[in-house]
């Protein structure tokens, strides 16, 4: 019987091991927009998963990135601070020789406003102590313009339409 129990219990830990942890948000509009939608981010081993679905943005290309701070209180979202940049790099273009940690890139929302962004990195955790991977905590900004990867620091994106808080 006492084998039974801890096979049972190996087999459950294992399970939940294998699906990982998540969580989901939901995003809040900023700048005197109705942007909305979601954003769930799920860490199985090493790799986190990112997948945004943005509504109400006004068509087009606009940028992403994660911010310094997980505080959403500014109607224009500068509470969540600058990009998240841990290691001091020049902004640009994600997996390209320099950019922040926060740097995602753009999403393309369509004529209805809708948009879908699935990101994934191993140079991310959920939770972890690695203060350098760890985005629990800090924000993330859908901003009104695309990212030009170029402009220092921010890429030229604009104002932040929406906001998400990473807790």
């Amino acid at each position: 019987m006492k084998l039974q129990t801890i096979t049972l219990l190996a087999g459950c830990a294992l399970a939940a091991a294998s699906c990982g942890t998540g969580k989901m948000y939901s995003i809040m509009p900023k700048s005197n927009t109705q942007t909305g939608g979601t954003a769930k981010f799920i860490q199985k081993g090493n790799e986190v998963m990112m997948k945004l679905e943005v509504t109400n943005l006004t068509p087009g290309i606009h940028a992403v990135h994660i911010h310094e701070k997980g505080d959403c209180s500014a109607p224009d979202g500068t509470s969540t601070g600058g990009h998240w940049n841990p290691s001091k790099n020049d902004h640009g273009k994600w997996g390209n020789e320099h950019f922040h940690m926060g740097d995602i890139g753009n999403l393309v929302a369509d004529e209805s406003g809708k948009a879908t962004l699935t990101f994934k990195t191993d140079k991310w955790c959920l939770g972890c102590t690695d203060e350098s991977k760890n985005i629990i905590g800090k924000g993330m900004i859908v901003h009104a313009a695309a990212d030009d990867f170029h402009t220092q620091p921010t890429g030229n994106a604009g104002g932040r339409v929406g906001c998400i808080e990473i807790k």
